[in-house]
Parts: structure tokens; sequence; C-alpha cells
């Protein structure tokens, strides 16, 4: 999905392919919005994406610069061996290699992957019950949403392992003790599962915050729900978070458009 034309976003660079500059600027745009949503976490946490026509190499966050900070030049090329194929001074987090490259290599069609460290996420990833069915946000994503196991800080690569084999065919996933990852065929698709499951563990960290019984939907609804939230991402109107990815491009050139530079 490529940057609209009206948004005054270069459409190419000399240094990069026309595709791989696309790619550059919108995963540049989704490190802006976790910025801008208050997403981001110092130097932890990170977003990648699939270079296009590749099935071995990935762009990511030069390590050492703030979410706030990243451009769509400044992104570190890097293959599934963890060599850095790009001209950089920064080095690319061990952690976030071994996450992103588990879920690059194991799911063709995780294009883009993101992961974050949010109050609310890692606050429900505490929790034993997960996210609950309990509210409209989380019942959207409901059949997409699965758990992995906190092993510790991911410097192991055999954890990719355990990380893909929980994944499955999932987009949305809550690991353990530690926070909340999604994946998308577009950055603009992840980003969209993102922010889905981010307001529902919002909405029930509130919710529970407020002392009183959460109120239960009656079983027939859950299933109802799931299945409308299946068809409205998929193939109804929020299908791939095509609108909702180009409405944020345009909040973020009214607001900055270094981003893609």
């Amino acid at each position: 999905m490529n940057a609209p034309a009206n948004l005054n976003i270069p459409q190419s660079h000399p240094d990069f392919t026309p595709d791989e500059w696309q790619a550059r600027v919108n995963l540049a745009a989704a490190y802006r919005l976790c910025a801008l949503y208050r997403w981001d976490d110092l130097l932890g946490t990170h977003l990648s994406v699939r270079v296009p026509g590749t099935h071995d190499q990935f762009l990511i966050n030069p390590y050492g610069m703030l979410f706030e900070e990243i451009t769509a030049s400044s992104l570190v090329k890097i293959d599934l061996n963890a060599k850095i194929l790009s001209d950089t001074p920064y080095k690319v987090n061990e952690a976030g290699f071994t996450i992103h490259s588990a879920v690059h290599m194991g799911r063709e069609d995780a294009e883009c992957v993101m992961h974050l460290h949010t109050r609310e996420g890692v606050g429900v990833s505490m929790q034993d019950h997960g996210l609950l069915p309990a509210s409209q946000r989380a019942l959207s994503g409901w059949s997409l949403l699965r758990y992995h196991d906190y092993e510790g800080i991911a410097f192991d690569h055999a954890e990719r392992e355990s990380l893909l084999r929980d994944l499955n065919d999932g987009s949305m996933l809550i690991l353990r003790n530690h926070g909340t990852l999604t994946v998308g065929s577009t950055v603009g698709e992840a980003f969209n599962n993102m922010y889905r499951l981010q307001k529902a563990c919002e909405f029930q960290i509130a919710a529970m915050t407020g002392g009183s019984t959460l109120r239960q939907i009656k079983p027939e609804v859950i299933e109802k729900a799931i299945e409308q939230g299946k068809y409205n991402y998929s193939t109804g109107q929020a299908r791939g978070g095509e609108l909702a990815w180009a409405a944020q491009l345009r909040r973020l050139a009214r607001i900055d458009p270094s981003y893609a530079s």
C-alpha cells in the first residue's frame, strides 16, 4: 500500500528501489504513529517489514533511535542470519531480531510484524485469564488471538520455534508477562491489528480498575460478534485496515511528514 501522492510524500528515493522505498515509508510512519500514541518504550520494542521481492530480508529500527526519530532512510535492512545489509552506523536489537526473524521465517503472509510493551498490553499479559471476551473491541479480533508463554528476554534463537508454534495461524499474540505482537500482510493491516488489540487491553484494564463486576455477554452473542469481526476485517468495510491506515497517514502528514525522508 503506497503513500497517497496527495500527501506530498516523496514517492521514490535514489538509494532504494521504488517498492523498497514505499515499504520504508510505511514502516517509518508506523514507528512515528506508535510514538504519537505513546506506545513506545524508550529504545525497546520493534516493528519490521519484509523487503519487497525477498523472502529472507526485512527492515527494522536502528537500535539507539527513538521511535519519534525514525525515518524511512534510517531503517536497517537485515537478513535472517542477522547480517546487516544496509549502510548504517547502528546495530539492531538482539531480542528484536529473534522475535521478528521467527515470524518472517515461518509465516509467508506476515509481511509486517509489530511488537510493543504498552502499559495496558503488558498489564493484560500479566493477568492469568488474559484478554476477556468482555468488549466489542476484544471480540472483533478474538478469532485471531493466540498466546505465548514467557521464556525470558528473547536472546535465545531457540525461542523462535515455540513463538512461531504459538502464533500458528493467528495475527494477534499476547506474549505472557511481556507484551503484544501483531502481524499483517501490509504495514497498515499489522498496525490496525495492533490498534484493535491495544484498545481491547485498554478497555479491560479501565473496566477492572473501576472495581465493579464486569457485565457478562451472552455466549450466543459472543459467537455472533466474533463472526461479525471476522467478516468486517477480512472482506467487510474494515478489511485489511486500508481505510484506517490511509487516515493515519493523512494525520501524520499534517503533524510531521519528516518520517518520509
